[in-house]
């Protein structure tokens, strides 16, 4: 017999004050339930019931028995209640791992999901590597780069594009790149994490082109790229969702967009598909939300109200000849 079910029946007897009335309840036939009692005080050893033709009483193991037995089955019933809520409603700590470049896009989802969800705690762990989400104990993350195959699901939210960006001060020093090939005579901030630091990629009108670069800083860091970009320091290919408000106020002006076709998915990684918990499906729908009404974050160039393949450089004074630079040695780690 199933113990759970012997203490469940035993229970049901005493509080509805009968074998025929608690059968009922049990939806069982009387002669189950007494056979349950039965095995269950076979088990155990002990007399629970005193049974008569009239009435029935609890003996004085009995009574301790059914105390004990409903607390237990009290418990139960608040675990299970428990678990199916956080199934149904966000709560608990959302332990999150992402891209250190993500930030830009993660921070407003985060504060609208905190704002909806305040019984949800967001803890967030930015990294580069491959964690293990199950042994390190995330729930979810958000990734950039591609995802080696692996038994965790995997959900695209949206894409970018890598684009060359500069500040007007220095495209007016130093003249406007009009194709990838012009960036010989540029100085290009480099990401050292870049498997193609010093060579940039282009995807376009003439089909796939590779363009050596070179220029006096390389950095592990985006946001130091983007940050010297946006002070005249040189030109930096960066992840379009980084430099949407750099691109909408002109602090950075994007450059070749012709030739920056290619789309990068932005993915997010769990290891389970079914029985996924409401803190991390929420999540999930809010960020794929902002991103479908955010198109700035893929295109920059909608936040200025111009076509992206086709450029603006009137907004940047114009140099006949670009001015060559020559690099210096100097590196940023």
């Amino acid at each position: 017999m199933d113990r759970m079910t012997g203490m469940t029946t035993f229970v049901k007897v005493v509080e509805e004050g009968g074998f025929a009335a608690a059968a009922r309840k049990l939806d069982m036939s009387p002669s189950t339930v007494t056979g349950h009692i039965q095995s269950l005080e076979a088990r155990l050893g002990v007399r629970l019931l005193n049974r008569s033709t009239r009435r029935l009483s609890l003996t004085e193991v009995g009574k301790a028995y059914y105390e004990r037995s409903l607390n237990i089955l009290t418990d139960l019933e608040e675990a299970d209640s428990m678990v199916q809520a956080l199934q149904t409603t966000p709560r608990g700590r959302l332990r999150l791992n992402a891209s250190v470049t993500i930030p830009p896009l993660l921070g407003p989802v985060i504060a609208e999901y905190t704002a909806l969800y305040p019984d949800v705690t967001i803890s967030m762990e930015m990294s580069d590597r491959m964690v293990d989400l199950v042994d390190e104990g995330f729930d979810l993350a958000i990734r950039l780069q591609p995802v080696p195959d692996s038994s965790l699901i995997v959900r695209r939210i949206g894409s970018y594009r890598l684009l060359v960006c500069g500040a007007p001060s220095y495209l007016e020093k130093n003249g406007t790149p009009r194709e990838p090939r012009d960036l010989v005579n540029h100085n290009a901030l480099s990401f050292s994490q870049s498997p193609w630091s010093s060579e940039w990629r282009f995807s376009g009108p003439h089909g796939d082109e590779t363009i050596p670069v070179s220029g006096n800083m390389e950095t592990n860091s985006a946001n130091a790229l983007r940050l010297a970009a946006v002070l005249g320091q040189g030109l930096a290919m960066l992840p379009s969702f980084l430099v949407v408000e750099e691109i909408k106020s002109g602090r950075l002006v994007p450059l070749l967009s012709e030739f920056a076709r290619t789309e990068f998915p932005i993915s997010a990684l769990y290891a389970h598909r079914h029985h996924l918990s409401a803190k991390v499906r929420s999540f999930l729908d809010l960020l794929s939300k902002h991103y479908r009404e955010n198109p700035a974050w893929a295109d920059p160039c909608k936040a200025r109200s111009a076509d992206c393949f086709a450029p603006d450089l009137s907004v940047v004074p114009q140099l006949a000849v670009p001015t060559p630079i020559r690099p210096s040695n100097a590196a940023v780690g």
